[in-house]
C-alpha cells in the first residue's frame, strides 16, 4: 500500500530495532518499457524524456530475488513517485506498505539547445545533458545543480534519521540521484558496504561506520 511521506513508516518496528542503526539501500527501479533506439534532436529528446517520466517498466521483468528479500527485511521502503520507480516497488515490495515521496525523484536532464539537423540516440543525450547539467549548470528554467545537491542533502538527512531509529531503509529511485544521496551518505560518515552498481535492479547499501 502506497502512504504518504508524512506518515510514520517505522511504526511496524520491532522494540529490539531501537537498540542498532539500520542500514540504508538505495535501489534504481527496473528497465523502463520506453525504447532507446531511436535518434533525437534536442527538442525530440525533451519529449522523449517527458514520456518516459510518465511511463512505467517493459513488461516481463523479474526482480532480482536478493533485491525482493531485501524488501522483504526492510522496516522502512520509500520510493520515488514516478511511475518506473512506483512499478518497480510493487513488483518488490509484496503489498509492503511503501512511503511515496519526490525528494526522490531524479534530477533532470535538459539537453543543450542544438540544431535541428544534429540528431544523438537518448543514450548519448542523456550523457550530454548531465554533462551540461553538472558542470556548466545548463538547466533550462528545471532544477540547478545546487537545487538538486541540497534535496540529495535533505534525501540523505531524512534516511539518516530513520536508519539511527534502528530501520532498515529501502528506497526505490533513480540511478542519477541515488548516486547523489550515496556521496552525502559518505560525507555523513557512512560506508558503502553493498555495491552492485547503477544498473537496473542493483542495490547500494549503506552502513553506519
Amino acid at each position: 500500500m502506497m502512504t504518504s511521506a508524512t506518515q510514520n513508516p517505522l511504526a511496524a518496528r520491532t522494540p529490539d530495532s531501537a537498540h542498532r542503526t539500520g542500514c540504508i539501500t538505495l535501489v534504481r527501479h527496473g528497465r523502463p518499457a520506453l525504447s532507446r533506439k531511436c535518434w533525437l534532436t534536442s527538442e525530440g529528446y525533451r519529449d522523449w524524456w517527458r514520456r518516459y517520466d510518465l511511463g512505467g517498466l517493459q513488461a516481463g521483468q523479474t526482480p532480482p530475488p536478493e533485491l525482493v528479500e531485501a524488501a522483504r527485511k526492510a522496516d522502512a521502503i520509500f520510493v520515488s513517485t514516478l511511475p518506473r520507480a512506483q512499478e518497480t516497488a510493487r513488483a518488490v515490495a509484496d503489498g509492503r506498505d511503501i512511503v511515496m515521496d519526490a525528494i526522490f525523484v531524479e534530477a533532470p536532464l535538459p539537453p543543450p539547445h542544438t540544431p535541428s539537423w544534429f540528431k544523438m540516440p537518448p543514450r548519448l543525450w542523456g550523457v550530454t545533458a548531465r554533462i551540461w547539467w553538472h558542470l556548466f549548470n545548463h538547466n533550462d528554467g528545471q532544477e540547478s545543480r545546487r537545487e538538486a545537491e541540497q534535496r540529495a542533502d535533505r534525501a540523505a538527512q531524512l534516511l539518516i534519521e530513520e536508519a539511527e531509529q534502528g530501520a532498515d531503509v529501502l528506497v526505490l529511485a533513480h540511478g542519477y540521484f541515488n548516486h547523489m544521496i550515496g556521496r552525502k551518505l559518505k560525507a555523513y560518515g557512512w560506508r558503502l558496504t553493498l555495491d552492485q552498481g547503477f544498473k537496473y535492479w542493483c542495490q547500494r547499501r549503506f552502513e553506519k561506520h
